[in-house]
């Protein structure tokens, strides 16, 4: 019976243990956080643990970057910032469970999908030229009855 007894108090210290465990590995994964930065210092994103964007820094050098380049690097970075806050999520579970099967398949998708190289920058947008139409000379003269002229 003694030995019973020992075991349930061991089982029950074994979870508060582990019970433990995971509320700090909680707690770790809401403070996640994810940073990058564009290659030319021009875009910083911060993204939270649930890849919400929680702010972008721009650069003096915004002001001379082609819009349609800062749209696409700001996308990418975002892109980027995710991916930082999900390795970190990962770490983070890593640290608290040991390796696991499902973590090494979950990073090696996430090296699928973002890969480790940063996608190439879309050429720019050339600038559209608005071309004006000539206006149509009539070839017939105005009837008189219509020509102010003739009142």
């Amino acid at each position: 019976m003694l030995r019973r007894i020992e075991a349930i108090d061991t089982a029950a210290a074994d979870n508060r243990l582990r019970a433990e465990s995971f509320r700090r590995m909680a707690e770790g994964l809401r403070d996640v956080v994810g940073t990058a930065t564009s290659d030319d210092g021009v875009v910083t994103v911060v993204a939270g643990s649930d890849g919400a964007v929680k702010s972008i820094a721009f650069g003096p050098a915004v002001r001379t970057t082609d819009p349609a380049a800062l749209s696409s690097a700001t996308l990418r970075v975002i892109a980027l910032a995710r991916a930082d806050a999900a390795r970190k999520q990962a770490e983070v579970v890593r640290s608290a469970l040991g390796d696991t099967t499902l973590l090494d398949r979950v990073l090696a998708e996430d090296r699928r999908v973002f890969g480790d190289e940063p996608p190439q920058e879309p050429a720019a947008i050339p600038p559209r030229v608005l071309r004006r139409v000539a206006p149509v000379e009539d070839e017939e003269p105005e009837p008189a009855f219509r020509s102010r002229d003739a009142w």
